[in-house]
């Protein structure tokens, strides 16, 4: 009995490792858009790796990896905000946004500055935008119709094209 739970342990774990490495960059997207510096990203990040980790076994597979991925990702950055209580576990990735050594990071840079002043549920819906996921999917992920996410782009792109005059 022991040795089939061991079994069981060590292959979610490599399913979890395998997902991680197919996800990490939309994990790191969602936890940049929500940080004010790298050190900040690589805490968030760790934090929704504890509760990808978390729920990973009840992922029944009834909505795409990438769908749960983005909603665990955005409900612990939102919730990270909210209360700014965040867990450690070690992880690295070879992403450095913050790095102003050429203008395409100066550019993402500008649009961070910029989105980072939205509020949090409309960060999330424009980072899914940005990320060029359907008006469907993006509903889904945050739990709105697609009517209301066109509504809500419609507002934030020109609270964004504002922010531009500043």
């Amino acid at each position: 009995m022991a040795n089939g739970f061991r079994k069981r342990t060590m292959e979610t774990e490599k399913k979890f490792a395998q997902m991680v490495r197919e996800q990490k960059s939309t994990i790191y997207i969602v936890c940049y858009m929500f940080a004010k510096d790298k050190g900040e990203v690589d805490d968030l990040v760790q934090e929704v790796l504890i509760n990808l980790w978390k729920g990973f076994e009840r992922f029944e597979g009834r909505s795409d990896i990438r769908t749960w991925v983005y909603r665990v990702s955005l409900n612990t950055c939102i919730s990270s905000a909210r209360k700014k209580k965040i867990g450690t576990l070690p992880l690295t990735l070879d992403l450095d946004l913050f790095d102003e050594s050429d203008s395409e990071n100066r550019q993402i840079n500008l649009l961070h500055e910029r989105i980072t002043r939205l509020q949090p549920f409309d960060r999330a819906i424009v980072l899914l935008w940005l990320e060029n996921l359907s008006y469907d999917e993006i509903g889904k992920i945050v739990g709105i119709s697609t009517k209301n996410v066109s509504v809500r782009l419609i507002r934030i792109k020109e609270q964004l094209k504002a922010m531009s005059n500043d």
